[in-house]
């Protein structure tokens, strides 16, 4: 009994963390927060810039969607606000790019904040999940990503 009370509390504890991927086929990584989009959006913005990092540009998803609707025949809202923080590290980049010079494709890197119309106050941050390669260098810049977006996502959505 005490066993699965420590189980339970630790399954717990795991899900208050907020984080899902769809299955594990999924090509992206989410992470669940509730509250203000913007505040979340400033938030995430912020500790990119607090890891010394300089932010490229804001990607307005939703607005670009919003504004093409008609041209491509729909009147379907997806999102209620949708940005995505395009960001690089010229350490982690050189990293994943002197182990395998194709991994250029993987830069830069792109943190995506949203919501959806049927419910404003959940934001969901996410990221693509890097690619399973074979070369034990490539293997470790790739892990040095997903650490860096991590980090950057739990302390936005803290």
């Amino acid at each position: 009994m005490k066993t699965m009370k420590l189980f339970l509390a630790v399954v717990l504890m795991a899900c208050s963390l907020g984080s899902h991927a769809a299955d594990k086929d999924s090509y992206s990584v989410v992470y669940t927060a509730h509250g203000d989009f913007e505040f979340i959006r400033d938030a995430i913005a912020a500790a990119v810039e607090g890891q010394g990092l300089k932010i490229n540009h804001f990607n307005k998803i939703s607005a670009m969607l919003d504004n093409t609707a008609a041209a491509v025949g729909t009147t379907r809202k997806i999102y209620l606000n949708a940005e995505q923080i395009e960001f690089c590290s010229a350490i982690v980049s050189r990293q994943m790019m002197e182990a395998d010079p194709h991994s250029v494709a993987m830069c830069p890197y792109i943190i995506s904040i949203y919501n959806l119309p049927a419910d404003p106050k959940t934001i969901y941050v996410s990221y693509r999940k890097p690619p399973v390669v074979s070369s034990p260098k490539s293997r470790a810049a790739f892990r040095a990503e997903e650490k860096l977006l991590d980090s950057i996502i739990k302390e936005g959505i803290q």
